[in-house]
């Protein structure tokens, strides 16, 4: 069953960020991070009452609190690479990161993963150096745009690590206070971030029912990833969850028709060899 939540919560987290990409193309990151944040916090502050013991540990609620720093800064570098920067080389890097970082704590906190899984994470590096390489031919405005989506995708990997860890470290005991406790304060961080860039609040109705896609998706892939991470280990189950750049990269080729160098398409394939090694070690 975990496995089952895990892969489900990437396939919600890939598709939420497809989505969130192509609105950040038209609008402001700023505005559809905090517009799609304030509707996922809305929907899990709505069923909290239903699916919850009525109060938390005070622990909980300051786990949860980091994972919504953590998810906060995760959706700023991750939409904003999606929009700046290249889909298919922001969405890869952040899951490499969301897969690898969350093992070496389950290490550091007593889990051993095999072998496999530790040649996993060693792949990693390469493959993250292969991805930001470019050809010496390329013209400025592509350099420009690939760096924008290597800074970011690996920013937003370490931020949705931190989200893994804590939302793991929060327990089951408290239901979603955790998670609603994290969703309140990544929609406060993400509304302070457009009143500082002062982005207006506004969204016209066609950008409401795309955030709202966005939101609904993203408040979904945190609960199933909240239910999978206290049914197996958080290593497996943040590198199931880490999967999500696949979804994301496929829905940008195909309806984007994006294009990859060589040396970038290896370093996705090792990418994509280190999520498979850390999940069956």
């Amino acid at each position: 069953m975990a496995v089952l939540f895990a892969l489900a919560a990437a396939f919600a987290y890939g598709t939420s960020d497809f989505l969130a990409g192509l609105l950040s193309r038209r609008a402001s990151f700023l505005l559809v991070g905090a517009v799609a944040q304030l509707i996922a916090m809305t929907g899990t502050l709505v069923a909290l009452p239903l699916t919850s013991p009525p109060s938390a540990t005070t622990a909980a609620l300051a786990w949860g609190t980091a994972s919504g720093a953590g998810a906060a800064l995760g959706t700023l570098t991750l939409y904003r690479g999606l929009a700046t920067g290249q889909m298919a080389v922001a969405a890869p890097l952040s899951g490499v990161g969301a897969a690898a970082l969350p093992a070496v704590a389950g290490f550091l906190l007593g889990e051993r993963p095999s072998a496999v899984a530790v040649a996993g994470i060693v792949l990693a590096l390469p493959a993250v150096w292969l991805v930001s390489s470019a050809d010496r031919g390329t013209r400025a405005a592509g350099q420009s745009r690939l760096a924008a989506g290597v800074v970011d995708g690996l920013l937003a990997g370490v931020g949705f690590a931190v989200l893994f860890v804590a939302l793991d470290r929060a327990g089951d005991a408290a239901g979603l206070w955790p998670v609603a406790a994290g969703q309140v304060t990544s929609a406060a961080v993400l509304c302070t971030a457009a009143a500082v860039r002062r982005v207006p609040l506004r969204p016209g109705l066609r950008l409401t029912g795309g955030a709202a896609a966005v939101g609904g998706l993203g408040a979904a892939a945190i609960v199933l990833f909240f239910l999978a991470t206290h049914r197996g280990l958080l290593t497996f189950a943040a590198v199931l969850a880490s999967l999500y750049p696949a979804v994301t990269v496929l829905l940008a080729r195909v309806t984007l028709g994006e294009r990859l160098r060589r040396l970038q398409t290896v370093g996705l394939a090792l990418a994509a060899t280190a999520v498979v090694l850390i999940v069956t070690g």
